[in-house]
């Protein structure tokens, strides 16, 4: 029988700067940077602050080892997901960290007895951890409000497999 082993810890212990490319300083909200070495057997808390969401989703390692700050993003920063968990394909990626999804349906007419294709067009804030283009499937889930739009945030996302037009028709 082998021994089980330990997961290594892939949060860095040491502080390494984040991503400046804003005006302002970044930094993580829960991580005080200018914290004095311990001496002595202290353990080392670490340097970059991931959660687990839950409902079944697990966090990307480019989260938990990546060097980027976002306070919108659901694995480091101040946002909880809560309500529906939708899919959809990406349409646009043209704002910054923040897509349009398109979601199909069906929608049934009494009158006919028929469905008619319908669609509906949703923004979405996409964290720096997923490297998303336009044709991936993305999960998204609900938050608060995170501007005038915005009120999903990706959870997850599969890279595109086959090459579609942008309003081809596709229920998930």
């Amino acid at each position: 029988m082998t021994p089980k082993l330990k997961a290594v810890a892939r949060i860095p212990t040491t502080y390494s700067e984040c991503d400046q490319t804003e005006k302002a300083y970044q930094k993580q909200q829960a991580i005080f940077v200018a914290r004095k070495r311990a001496i002595g057997g202290a353990r080392d808390k670490p340097m970059r602050f991931v959660k687990n969401i839950g409902l079944g989703l697990k966090t990307p390692n480019s989260a938990i080892e990546g060097n980027f700050v976002d306070k919108k993003c659901p694995f480091t920063g101040n946002v909880s997901i809560r309500g529906s968990i939708l899919k959809g394909i990406i349409i646009s990626t043209k704002m910054k960290r923040t897509i349009v999804v398109r979601r199909d349906y069906l929608h049934y007419v009494k009158k006919y007895r028929r469905f008619e294709k319908r669609h509906g067009n949703l923004p979405a804030h996409c964290s720096p951890a997923f490297t998303v283009k336009e044709g991936d499937i993305v999960t998204l889930g609900q938050c608060r409000p995170l501007s005038k739009t915005v009120r999903f945030n990706v959870v997850a996302h599969e890279p595109q497999r086959v090459i579609q037009g942008k309003k081809s028709f596709r229920v998930f």
